[in-house]
């Protein structure tokens, strides 16, 4: 019963969720309930120096795909002219709704679709000379925590540095999904730091390529465990992607139907 009317539910509202209106409705409540965390929290940004100096001018800001949330309010205020990558999936295109509340531009695709058309759009952009850029190397499915060649292709081919930022938050709530969004709750404490800009040379070998991507991954890393610990925050896992994390979940739902079948079962 329970299943019939799951399906039903999810018919009705899943062609109205890709309606525009309605995608801009759900927006700017988002965006409304972001402003209201930012204003009633304390923040500490660290190495924002580093921002102002690249808020206007070719560089790639990258981020994990669970920590955008309260970024946006911060790169608002801050100025930053830039553009964001957001995938095409219908969660994308509201996404890229919300972030064009907050003055980012997107660019539709991802590493697994449209990929090449997002390399020519962000190099495009880049060499332009007066927007960033904004990517979650991990996104838009996973592995969690990994780094993937994306954001290293813009520099090369573009001479931008890329610029690790990460936050976190002493009041916090974790979304149960792959990324584990970090939801900050208001009255908290914020922590962003924006990490030193790395650059990468137009013709770096394989070797070495890996090497960079490999050192921004630790920084990365290193940045989110940190700031977390400072909290003594949930650790994220490394190497969860979407569908490995919803094939988890299924197989735990299964299990525990069996269990209770079971016990019914020996009653």
């Amino acid at each position: 019963m329970y299943q019939t009317f799951r399906k039903l539910w999810k018919a009705f509202w899943e062609p109205i969720l890709r309606l525009p209106l309605f995608q801009w409705i759900i927006a700017g409540a988002m965006a409304l309930a972001i402003w209201f965390v930012y204003f009633t929290c304390r923040k500490k940004i660290t190495n924002w120096d580093v921002f102002k100096k690249y808020r206007k001018k070719p560089a790639i800001f990258i981020f994990w795909h669970g920590r955008s949330m309260m970024l946006s309010p911060i790169v608002c205020l801050g100025g930053m002219r830039a553009y964001a990558v957001a995938s095409r999936h219908k969660d994308g295109r509201m996404m890229a709704k919300l972030q064009r509340l907050f003055g980012l531009k997107s660019i539709y695709g991802s590493t697994s679709e449209g990929g090449i058309s997002v390399l020519r759009q962000g190099v495009r952009i880049l060499r332009r000379g007066d927007y960033s850029m904004c990517l979650s190397p991990d996104g838009p499915g996973g592995p969690s925590l990994r780094v993937q060649d994306g954001a290293l292709y813009f520099a090369k081919m573009t001479g931008a540095p890329i610029i690790p930022v990460c936050y976190s938050a002493s009041r916090a709530w974790f979304q149960d999904r792959w990324d584990r969004y970090l939801v900050a709750l208001p009255f908290s404490t914020i922590t962003c730091k924006v990490g030193e800009p790395v650059f990468i040379d137009s013709k770096i070998s394989a070797d070495d390529f890996e090497k960079v991507r490999k050192h921004i991954e630790d920084i990365m890393v290193q940045q989110v465990r940190e700031m977390d610990g400072e909290f003594n925050l949930f650790q994220v896992e490394q190497d969860l992607t979407s569908t490995e994390f919803k094939n988890k979940r299924r197989a735990e739902k299964a299990a525990k139907k069996a269990q209770k079948k079971s016990g019914r079962g020996k009653k």
